[in-house]
């Protein structure tokens, strides 16, 4: 990857992305997430050769500084939380595309969409618990937040929150999902047995062993 082309038609080809100049100058093409438009990808032409700064955890920012001398300290921004990468073809791609892909993945991430993603894991014929939903995403404590994001849920299709259950096994009201008795009917089509508004946690619920589901 040696182009500016190159780096921003893979920045491009992350979900909900778009390109922008944001300073009326053509030497400045941003990549930004829809919604939140922050920026996971700057690229600028800098000394002859194309930059990236990429946003970088701490965990792997001195890693990729000291593997590749073409990776510096984000220029123009926090040092702590960006590098710069000089394509002057001393840095694999593959290495490259590692280092835009966390930097994307550091941007999008929030407790809503690690929730939502867990939701995603259970299983047809099985239900989790919202303090399983909760250590699924990462964090044992946000029960609560569980069920805030559940009852904003964007995409019912893909996001099945009707296999959420509290820690009795018990249903959620009737206005969750569109009318008495509908959470029900969904799990009963999964396969799943409901008995007066509740399912046998022992029978149906997740089993999860360092933060994955064991019995899917």
């Amino acid at each position: 990857m040696n182009t500016r082309q190159e780096a921003l038609a893979y920045g491009l080809s992350f979900p909900d992305t778009y390109q922008e100049a944001p300073f009326h100058d053509p030497n400045w093409q941003l990549v930004r997430v829809k919604g939140s438009k922050k920026a996971f990808l700057w690229t600028y032409e800098r000394d002859g050769f194309i930059n990236l700064n990429v946003k970088v955890s701490p965990a792997w920012r001195d890693f990729w500084r000291d593997a590749f001398a073409s990776v510096i300290p984000g220029w123009h921004q926090n040092k702590d939380n960006w590098n710069t990468i000089i394509l002057d073809g001393t840095v694999p791609d593959d290495a490259i595309r590692n280092m835009i892909a966390d930097s994307y993945s550091i941007v999008t991430d929030s407790p809503t969409r690690r929730i939502y993603e867990a939701v995603k894991k259970i299983p047809k014929g099985k239900v989790a618990t919202y303090a399983q939903v909760a250590e699924l995403a990462g964090n044992k404590k946000m029960c609560r937040a569980v069920g805030n994001a559940l009852h904003k849920n964007p995409d019912p299709s893909n996001i099945p929150c009707y296999r959420v259950v509290n820690a009795k096994g018990e249903l959620s009201g009737a206005f969750a999902f569109g009318g008495s008795g509908e959470q029900a009917n969904r799990l009963m089509a999964d396969g799943i047995e409901v008995i007066s508004g509740k399912v046998d946690l022992k029978k149906y619920a997740v089993e999860i062993i360092d933060g994955e589901i064991t019995n899917g």
